[in-house]
């Protein structure tokens, strides 16, 4: 057994940024970062700076950002450095980390453009055809959930998409005609948006090294109104859980002459396998807020969730435990010594702030269609694209997380994934290399595709096997020369939070079913929808797509505007009314004819 002042210098030895960091020794703590490494991770699972941000030691936070550390690293429990930096409650600490986070995050998205259009420009020429089909089994949501066909063509480092759901606002979805057009080069990028409707290009081109010159730390400043939003809001960490998945076919025909089901897909025979044994995992920090808000917040949480097969947990990590010599950032007392021992049972004791955590978990259920004699390629050719338009859309993103599980073997012919609670989405891939398009760039454009030259033809006809490789015509990413060209920002609608969408087709359809008014449905602050409230909790958690529920990530509206959960339970409450009336109609025709019968038999 160690005594005392032994174990106190086995851990400054062992861990010796980490004993500077327990002690805010700062200035000594940016000499030895120099030897010694500045990741290490403690017997705890925290890095340096992790336990820096736990303790709240903001001297030392700066020294270690300064100096390069990990900021989107994340602890032994699955929390990320931002996400405990917000726990502490301390403005500065949630700015100085939160710039140092966006600073990364804009450097590798720039850094990694040229290596996606790499992968883009090697892999072979196509052009196929995305249908998105959003369902759900509320009746009255299902009638305005939207539907879209997006066509997509791929030449060398060139794409096109077209789509015409372009979001919604005012109560409305958006419709229209565009094309968005992605040229790219080494260390050059063209972006085009395409507005058939009002005959517009909006033409954004900037130069990869040049704009990783001008993203710095001090163009990241966060805004005090971001920081305060964090400071009021809950943290919540969002994952799915895959340790158990399985993919497991599924069995069509009677009990004792099952077989494994097949379905003819755009043409392509398909295995259909059930998405098994995953769970989306939400949980949610409430420890930084005070007590108006956590009643906000609770009085705003779905009282639906068990219906919708939610499980919800309470925990209270270190519950009201306090000792005589306990800080705010050590609330039970912990010795170094004890920390640093991983043979000490701490018993639930930690560091920082007292968790108060709720832990939400739901069934994932999704369907694949897998066919093994598609002529494209998931990793080569859809991925790539896939990744691309994730970037600015929240759907693509759901379904670049979806599609980097494990799957059969075999190209996706068709995916069924969750978005909420109550909605669905479908994606089916078709019209695989037919170049069929309603909507042409120009009026001379009949075919994207370009024909076989001489030489090509005289090869087709020498061989039996080998088909031409398939070309994309030039002309599919020029535009008409009438068309007004605008430089500089494109003039895209916000991105959309999920949450609001789903707010909207509740409530729009519940407009429709009951005759009333649309306008004045929603506050102001719902009108415009920034990216800051798309992304404001969704700091390097694990897998933000293909998720379920965003639970408590929106702050609440203003003015007039209602919750989901209440607008979903009106239309439950509308639906079973009408079911109601319909028995009520039911049985008074019953009682009608019956009369009638009574009548007949008196006169006879």
């Amino acid at each position: 057994m160690l005594s005392a002042a032994e174990g106190v210098q086995d851990f400054r030895v062992k861990f010796p940024l980490h004993a500077l960091v327990w002690e805010n020794d700062y200035r000594t703590l940016e000499k030895e970062l120099k030897t010694n490494n500045i990741e290490e991770v403690d017997p705890r699972g925290r890095t340096p700076l992790h336990l820096a941000v736990s303790l709240g030691h903001l001297e030392s936070v700066r020294i270690l950002l300064r100096n390069g550390a990990e900021v989107t690293k994340e602890n032994a429990k699955n929390w990320t450095v931002l996400q405990e930096a917000v726990s502490t409650g301390d403005p500065e600490m949630v700015q100085l980390v939160l710039q140092r986070r966006d600073y990364l995050k804009a450097s590798a998205a720039l850094a990694g453009v040229p290596e996606l259009l790499c992968k883009i420009r090697e892999s072979p020429d196509f052009y196929m055809e995305m249908k998105w089909e959003f369902t759900s089994w509320i009746p009255l949501v299902s009638r305005v959930c939207p539907s879209d066909v997006c066509r997509i063509w791929k030449s060398g480092a060139s794409i096109r998409v077209d789509s015409t759901l372009l979001g919604f606002e005012n109560m409305t979805w958006i419709r229209g005609r565009r094309s968005y057009i992605f040229r790219g080069e080494d260390n050059c990028t063209e972006l085009m948006e395409v507005n058939h409707d009002d005959e517009i290009v909006d033409v954004e081109r900037f130069d990869i090294s040049r704009e990783m010159e001008d993203v710095t730390m001090d163009s990241m400043q966060p805004a005090a109104q971001e920081v305060a939003k964090r400071l009021t809001t809950p943290i919540v960490n969002t994952f799915l859980d895959t340790k158990d998945i399985a993919f497991e076919r599924c069995k069509s025909g009677i009990w004792g002459w099952r077989t494994e089901k097949t379905e003819v897909v755009n043409g392509f025979e398909a295995k259909v396998f059930a998405v098994n044994n995953v769970n989306v995992v939400i949980r949610t920090r409430t420890e930084h807020l005070t007590d108006e808000e956590k009643a906000r917040i609770k009085s705003e949480r779905n009282v639906l969730e068990s219906l919708l097969g939610t499980v919800e947990q309470q925990i209270s990590v270190q519950g009201d435990l306090t000792l005589e010599y306990a800080t705010a950032t050590n609330p039970t007392a912990i010795t170094p010594e004890e920390y640093f021992n991983p043979d000490f049972d701490l018993q639930g004791r930690d560091i920082g702030r007292p968790i108060e955590l709720t832990i939400r978990t739901q069934k994932f259920k999704g369907t694949l269609w897998m066919s093994e004699e598609h002529p494209l390629s998931l990793v080569e050719q859809v991925t790539p694209i896939i990744n691309l338009m994730a970037r600015t859309s929240s759907h693509f993103a759901r379904l670049k997380d979806f599609i980097a599980l494990r799957f059969p073997p075999g190209f996706p012919v068709k995916i069924e994934i969750p978005l909420f609670h109550v909605l669905n989405a479908r994606i089916t891939f078709g019209n695989v290399n037919k170049c069929s398009t309603d909507e042409p760039l120009s009026a001379s454009q009949s075919t994207a595709s370009t024909p076989p030259t001489e030489e090509e033809e005289k090869g087709v006809a020498g061989q039996a096997a080998g088909p031409v490789p398939f070309r994309v015509s030039p002309s599919v990413f020029t535009v008409p020369a009438h068309y007004h060209r605008r430089g500089g920002n494109r003039h895209t609608p916000a991105p959309s939070n999920d949450e609001e969408l789903l707010q909207y087709a509740i409530h729009q359809s519940l407009l429709e079913s009951s005759g009333f008014p649309s306008q004045d449905t929603w506050g102001d602050s719902n009108g415009m929808i920034g990216h800051d409230m798309v992304n404001s909790h969704s700091d390097g958690t694990v897998s933000e797509g293909v998720l379920v529920d965003l639970g408590d990530t929106t702050p609440t509206s203003s003015g007039s505007t209602s919750s989901p959960d209440s607008d979903l339970r009106l239309a439950m409450e509308l639906s079973a009314q009408s079911q109601a009336e319909e028995e009520r109609r039911r049985k008074e025709e019953e009682e009608e004819l019956e009369r009638i019968l009574q009548l007949s038999l008196t006169e006879k």
